[in-house]
């Protein structure tokens, strides 16, 4: 069993690998600070939108980051709030990038 990072910590570091990419992101949601899953938003400027969490793979056998819904930029927000709705302690990242990059794939954001 692997230690997991408290759920605040990640979301700093990951804002700031995104600032230092020059990637537009904001905490819309604060979750749980030790435990709290993580959504990120990436919304594409152009309408559409996609919200990834993390699942686990057992190909892998670790946590990959999946596309939970993506489509119109106002259903992924509904499809966010659902989420909420039985989740109070989700955090929720908003990415803004045209080119369709998140960063989550990058080594050390697993």
């Amino acid at each position: 069993m692997s230690a997991r990072l408290a759920s605040h910590i990640w979301v700093a570091a990951y804002l700031r690998r995104l600032q230092i990419a020059g990637l537009p992101a904001y905490v819309i949601t604060r979750g749980d600070a030790t435990a709290g899953a993580v959504l990120v938003k990436l919304a594409q400027m152009n309408g559409t939108a996609r919200a990834f969490m993390r699942g686990f793979d057992l190909e892998r056998d670790g946590q990959v980051w999946q596309a939970l819904v993506e489509g119109r930029e106002p259903d992924v927000d509904a499809a966010i709030a659902r989420q909420r709705s039985f989740d109070p302690d989700l955090w929720v990242i908003e990415v803004e990038d045209a080119r369709g990059r998140h960063m989550l794939d990058e080594p050390g954001l697993d």
